[in-house]
């Protein structure tokens, strides 16, 4: 049981991050730090299974439109496409080696082939060049690590994070970087001098705070955005597997047996955590609910829905298994009844996020909510946008930006699919099936611009001067130019995600990717 009430029908999204209270504040100068994240893989800016492409994050995104990306500061990974696992690199591999389709005679040469591939990367993470992370004695701005969830925030430090790497054992049958999270956050959390070792991601953001001197009195960062709780509920449709949490919720060395927390239990986490945020000297802070997971395509509905106008379908399973070939005793999935129970307790989530957010702001603080639940409820395509009778009473597509409504065919959240020279589908979600592609990070970044707008957030050109005239919008055209995946997707990944497909069947593809979450 999840231990959340079942609401009668969807939640509906909340239009003002104000929470209909006021709050009254004068500002005096300019804090150093004008952008500071704290959160995992969604600000992080993972992507098509790997973190590599950082400097395309929503906080990236969002300091370049503030004319303050020169001095926002961000972790990297350069060299074998990223951590842990980069599907991209793999299509673009095989697609380069075997053309648009891996045929039956060419199955074992592809497998060796992918299989190389995973242990070059294995070994540039655990004994090559990423062994060595970059040493620094700033704190970066980007503080957010994939896969972590609330109490990995509260407690993984970089001592900690070094110590699981010594105790990790070799994986000999399977070419793995173990650890990837743990080596990622080695990159993110401070290291220098020694005593940063022992610094949290909330640590690091409490430190930047304090450095007002000579800008603003009393705050050291402009806008913290908050964006947490993801990982409490992912692995449920990662790994196709419901387990709720029960004691040992809150320890590092136990939690990794659960794939979804109970209301009760991330409401104590998250009370944890906001009790050290109220102690960040942030200016505006700015809160994000957790996405519901069932709506990403990694976990796909098959059958024909429960009832009509229901938002559910019978099972959800991988998205290259089709109706017709899904078999529920064999293949992995869920059922409707339980993706309504894991939405059910991730509106428990918001509710107490959006609780937090409330009385920080009667007691004068300067709190905001973005509903990024609602907005992917929104983008939706086949729970709301492709059922009409599904659609609550509240329900609007969401308004994509021009530069987007103007793609062929526009973006929406299907798995992404090719005919072998263009997307014919998908486009908001990466190759991963989870996490947005550079646009999709564009429309998150865009929401955080107009709620820090609306907090008084002054946005610059990129000489860091000149004010910008509202409406303050995201440049989609540079981020279409970068996004790989809209403008040239891999030839080989077709309608029926053979490829992928193949590649999971393989060589356990998505549970290597996920096993960090």
């Amino acid at each position: 049981m999840a231990n959340s009430k079942r609401r009668r029908g969807p939640r509906e999204p909340l239009t003002d991050p104000t929470l209909g209270v006021d709050v009254s504040a004068k500002w005096r100068g300019e804090p150093r730090h004008r952008l500071v994240t704290i959160g995992d893989s969604l600000t992080h800016g993972f992507q098509s299974g790997a973190i590599f492409n950082t400097g395309l994050s929503y906080p990236a995104i969002i300091a370049y439109e503030m004319g303050w990306a020169k001095q926002f500061r961000y972790p990297s990974y350069d060299g074998f496409g990223g951590l842990p696992f980069n599907i991209e690199l793999l299509l673009r591999d095989l697609e380069s080696r075997y053309g648009q389709n891996v045929d039956w005679w060419e199955t074992a040469p592809a497998l060796f082939r992918a299989r190389g591939l995973l242990s070059r990367m294995q070994h540039y993470w655990e004994q090559g060049p990423g062994v060595e992370v970059p040493m620094t004695t700033a704190i970066n701005h980007n503080l957010a690590v994939f896969g972590w969830d609330l109490r990995d925030v509260l407690t993984r430090t970089a001592d900690v994070c070094k110590q699981r790497i010594g105790a990790a054992k070799d994986e000999l049958l399977v070419p793995t970087v173990q650890n990837a999270d743990d080596r990622a956050a080695l990159r993110v959390l401070p290291t220098q001098p020694t005593s940063a070792g022992s610094m949290t991601l909330l640590n690091a953001a409490a430190q930047l705070g304090e450095e007002v001197k000579g800008t603003d009195p009393s705050h050291g960062i402009e806008t913290l955005i908050m964006f947490l709780g993801a990982n409490n509920a992912l692995r449920t449709v990662t790994e196709l597997k419901v387990v709720w949490s029960e004691n040992g919720y809150d320890q590092l060395s136990l939690k990794e047996a659960f794939t979804v927390w109970r209301p009760p239990h991330f409401e104590a986490e998250l009370q944890l955590v906001v009790a050290e945020v109220q102690q960040i000297k942030a200016r505006h802070v700015v809160w994000c609910t957790v996405p519901h997971v069932t709506v990403a395509p990694i976990a796909r509905g098959v059958q024909t829905k429960l009832e009509p106008g229901s938002r559910y379908f019978p099972y959800y399973t991988r998205p290259w298994i089709g109706d017709q070939d899904f078999d529920a005793g064999r293949d992995p999935c869920i059922t409707g009844g339980q993706a309504r129970e894991i939405d059910d307790a991730i509106d428990a989530y918001n509710d107490s996020i959006v609780e937090q957010v409330r009385h920080a702001r009667l007691a004068g603080k300067d709190w905001y909510v973005l509903d990024t639940a609602g907005l992917l409820d929104r983008l939706a395509s086949r729970r709301y946008a492709e059922d009409a009778l599904a659609r609550p009473a509240w329900w609007q597509p969401y308004p994509l930006a021009p530069e987007l409504g103007a793609l062929t065919p526009p973006p929406d959240s299907h798995f992404l699919a090719s005919d072998g020279t263009r997307r014919t589908k998908g486009g908001l979600f990466s190759l991963d099936g989870v996490h947005p592609t550079t646009v999709g990070y564009g429309i998150i970044a865009q929401e955080l611009i107009n709620v820090m707008r609306r907090a008084g957030v002054e946005f610059r050109r990129p000489d860091d001067r000149t004010p910008r005239p509202d409406p303050v919008l995201v440049d989609f055209g540079r981020l279409i130019r970068h996004d790989t995946l809209i403008n040239r997707p891999p030839g080989n990944l077709d309608s029926a995600l053979g490829v992928i497909g193949w590649g999971d069947e393989a060589l356990d593809l998505f549970r290597r990717v996920f096993s960090v979450f």
